[in-house]
């Protein structure tokens, strides 16, 4: 009898560990080149500090529309996606038509991105219509990056046949337009960002403006992009600011995740804004006012919570 009490009492501390395991969340992000991959990283890590019993890693992906993928399936529990991109899964439109994404929620829209056309300054590439006939990035498969520059390019009557369209992830966007290779390259980013910093660095650059036309053409075709200033200074060189489109990056989840987790990292996104600032400025514009001025889908009940006790104001396409 002695000997099954102690084989029970071995058995009960052989598996404590496994018990206090940590539980880890996975955050599919982007490139490295981009801003998701960093502002991945600084949410994992934050996580990882301030909500017991759990830990997570940022992820390297396609972006936009892999993520929701991802997040569907469960083979990530949180992913950074635009809001076009989730909003059509969650509707099934666009890409995503006859096949919606009915679990996709949203924590936050964390910040927005901003629609940036680079080319090299003595490319000749001054407005979109120059790209007629030239070899173009136009982002990595499944981005974000290329429905945007779709939209935009359709919007404006110019299609993937009136140019050399490349699939380049940011960081081979970048090399290939200093190596020649391409005329121009699309990012869609939150400003600034490295690979666009490191290429203004080797390379005399230019970003290429949209006029009050473009823009509005672009508003009509895609309702969640609105008008956005690239400032003067960002990059290097870059002495005037340059009119472009934005539009809100969303921190999405699956309806399925514990209401109580996705309270507390709603909680912590807005609570400790400051330590994501110091990972990347882009989480300046990471606020309250901004996410729910923003954001496209239904909030996750547990982020409702969050947004219902600092006293936002919720629109009812964001209630699930």
């Amino acid at each position: 009898m002695k000997a099954l009490k102690y084989a029970a009492v071995a058995s009960l501390i052989a598996t404590a560990p496994l018990a206090a395991a940590q539980q880890q969340l996975s955050i599919a992000t982007g490139g490295t080149g981009g801003t998701y991959y960093p502002l991945g990283g600084g949410l994992a890590e934050m996580i990882g500090k301030h909500l017991e019993g759990y830990e997570a890693v940022a992820e390297v992906t396609g972006a936009s529309v892999e993520n929701m993928g991802l997040v569907w399936r469960g083979d990530s529990d949180l992913a950074l996606a635009l809001a076009d991109t989730v909003h059509q899964a969650y509707s099934g439109t666009g890409d995503f038509e006859g096949r919606q994404l009915e679990n996709i929620r949203a924590l936050a829209s964390v910040y927005p991105n901003a629609v940036q056309l680079v080319t090299l300054a003595d490319s000749g590439v001054e407005s979109l219509a120059d790209l007629k006939g030239k070899t173009v990035s136009v982002g990595a498969p499944g981005s974000g990056t290329e429905l945007n520059a779709r939209a935009l390019l359709e919007a404006n009557g110019i299609s993937y046949e009136d140019f050399d369209p490349r699939r380049l992830n940011f960081n081979e966007t970048a090399d290939a337009i200093r190596d020649g290779d391409i005329a121009a390259g699309f990012w869609s980013v939150g400003p600034p960002t490295s690979s666009i910093m490191n290429l203004a660095t080797t390379r005399d650059v230019r970003l290429v403006g949209l006029s009050d036309e473009e823009v509005a053409n672009a508003r009509e075709s895609v309702s969640v992009f609105a008008p956005y200033e690239l400032r003067a200074g960002l990059y290097e060189g870059m002495e005037e600011g340059v009119q472009t489109i934005g539009i809100p990056n969303v921190l999405a989840v699956s309806s399925e995740m514990d209401e109580e987790l996705a309270y507390q990292i709603t909680r912590m996104l807005f609570e400790r804004t400051d330590e994501l600032i110091e990972v990347h400025p882009a989480a300046n514009d990471t606020t309250v006012e901004f996410s729910v001025n923003s954001t496209p889908i239904a909030f996750h009940p547990g982020a409702l919570r969050y947004y219902e006790e600092v006293g936002a104001e919720i629109a009812d396409h964001q209630r699930p």
